[in-house]
């Protein structure tokens, strides 16, 4: 990763200095690249770097969806008061920082894919690298546009041309356009032309893994627009499941992460700072929904602190990971002493420790060990959840190869192998993982709870918090009581959607207006964008 990301830096920032006599040489600045002589495979990790931070760590998600989704919990008091945003739906003094980092890093991502398209537009023996730059434009202009709705698209990435303030299209037109070049780009990737040479994904430029991507990226664009756009959702469905998506765990797309040299993972840089690793717990929903079915990642994920605020605060040291002592956070409570005080809790189990090394929220479980790796991946989309969106696709007649029941069992194998890549303590083997799926088969009548409740289960559990919120939205699965806490800016009810950041209201005021008005009641925590029927 060090290599890649840096190389960028290196070509364009580099002197070339000579002494000349060439008028043009003189007048041309050393400092830059052209055009013709710049390598466009340089910006491709640059462009997947910034869409995975994006949608990891005090970027947004996990202070906002990992809470609203009730993967995670927080007691959200003193040092990790910024939890509140997402446990409680309080604002922190840093709220509007956060809820623009996600718009922020998403557009960022999607402007070097965008230069990186325009390097190799009409260049044929590129095309790949044209492609894959479209891509990765729809993969992040999409993320932005399930996170706030409508958003500035066709006049977008535009300010070298002199377009700085871009109208902002609908939801939409948005999503038809971007599965409809996401189609092209997916058809016009050629085994036989150059390959990508920089791939930060565990791909290494093979054009075969990337047409996968491409398709299994258009299948999930698909199924959002199950409720909002039916007929849209079925062809493009069965495009991808006809196309080739995904077919095993090795065709997951993530990024390594490289904390040494100033690329950590975002939520393991959050999840090991003290007042993170104290007061983040797993949500009660999430531990009763693992122990329900015996689920055997709970004991790699979940751990309950020794004894005492030292170690409930001990980042290095983990805890009791045995399954039938985890307990979940119930949502929504503070260590503040009042009505709300974890100790009213229905079930509270009691505090740990003794006079100044006394907690109260000692004996709830907490992340284990793997989640506090600053250079664990970070995932974009995986086998798992395509599998799982194929069940539901099938449940819904759409045509597909297999049953929902096969792909679901799939699923549910390929959602537990895949923790292993966050290393040996995560391990689990095939033999287990299979027990795991033959013992808990797909029912028909209960499919579309079943396939999006282990969706929201295996994307939360793989830090990928704002798939399981979006995809919680769309389905409505789990059924998630929220939380009424004093102050709270949504008015008791989960949020749907982050409102745009404050600087569109100041810079791009006339067509941040005309958007907000599309919102019913305006631009706020509540309203929901177009998919989310």
């Amino acid at each position: 990763m060090k290599k890649k990301l840096i190389a960028l830096t290196l070509l364009i920032g580099a002197l070339q200095v000579s002494c000349t006599d060439n008028l043009d040489q003189l007048n041309t600045d050393p400092t830059k690249a052209s055009a013709a002589t710049f390598d466009a495979n340089l910006l491709l990790p640059t462009a997947q770097w910034n869409y995975v931070n994006s949608s990891s760590g005090y970027n947004g998600p996990i202070l906002f969806q990992s809470m609203w989704a009730q993967i995670f919990a927080s007691t959200s008091s003193g040092g990790a008061n910024y939890y509140s945003n997402g446990d409680k739906y309080v604002i922190s003094s840093n709220t509007n920082t956060y809820l623009a980092s996600t718009w922020n890093e998403g557009y960022k991502a999607a402007s070097f894919a965008y230069e990186m398209e325009q390097l190799t537009k009409g260049n044929a023996a590129q095309v790949n690298l044209n492609s894959i730059a479209i891509i990765m434009q729809v993969q992040s202009l999409a993320t932005i546009s399930d996170t706030y709705g409508d958003l500035p698209y066709t006049q977008a990435l535009q300010a070298k041309a002199g377009t700085t303030l871009p109208v902002y299209d609908t939801q939409e037109s948005t999503y038809k356009s971007l599965l409809s070049r996401l189609e092209t780009a997916v058809a016009a990737l050629n085994a036989s032309a150059a390959l990508p040479t920089n791939d930060a994904f565990p791909y290494k430029g093979d054009v075969a893994k990337w047409k996968k991507f491409g398709y299994s990226l258009m299948l999930k664009l698909a199924m959002r627009l199950v409720k909002a756009d039916p007929s849209t959702a079925k062809t493009y469905a069965e495009k991808a499941a006809a196309g080739g998506v995904f077919s095993s765990v090795d065709d997951d797309a993530y990024v390594i992460a490289d904390n040494a040299n100033g690329y950590g993972n975002g939520n393991g840089a959050a999840l090991s700072t003290a007042a993170d690793v104290y007061q983040v717990r797993w949500s009660k929903t999430m531990i009763d929904y693992l122990k329900s079915t015996n689920d055997p990642r709970l004991s790699k994920i979940a751990e309950v602190p020794a004894d005492g605020l030292t170690a409930n605060q001990d980042m290095a040291s983990g805890g009791n990971t045995t399954a039938s002592v985890q307990l979940g956070l119930p949502n929504g409570y503070d260590l503040n002493g009042g009505a709300t005080d974890v100790s009213k809790a229905p079930g509270y189990p009691g505090g740990t420790g003794a006079g100044a090394d006394v907690t109260a929220i000692g004996k709830y479980s907490r992340p284990t060990l793997i989640y506090r790796n600053r250079s664990a991946p970070l995932f974009v989309l995986t086998y798992a959840q395509t599998e799982l969106l194929l069940a539901e696709a099938a449940t819904r007649g759409y045509t597909v190869t297999g049953t929902a029941a096969q792909h679901y069992r799939n699923g549910l194998i390929a959602g537990i192998l895949a923790l292993s890549r966050y290393g040996a303590a995560a391990t689990i083997d095939a033999a287990t993982a299979t027990a795991y799926a033959d013992a808990n088969p797909l029912v028909a009548a209960n499919a579309l709870k079943q396939i999006n409740e282990q969706y929201w289960a295996t994307t939360g559990l793989m830090m990928n918090y704002s798939e399981a919120w979006n995809n919680w939205k769309r389905s409505g699965f789990p059924a998630l009581t929220p939380v009424n806490y004093v102050g709270n800016f949504s008015g008791g009810a989960i949020p749907r959607r982050q409102p745009y950041p404050t600087t569109e209201a100041t810079l791009n005021t006339a067509n941040y207006q005309t958007a907000a008005g599309r919102l019913a009641g305006g631009d706020n925590w509540v309203a929901r964008v177009w998919w989310d029927k």
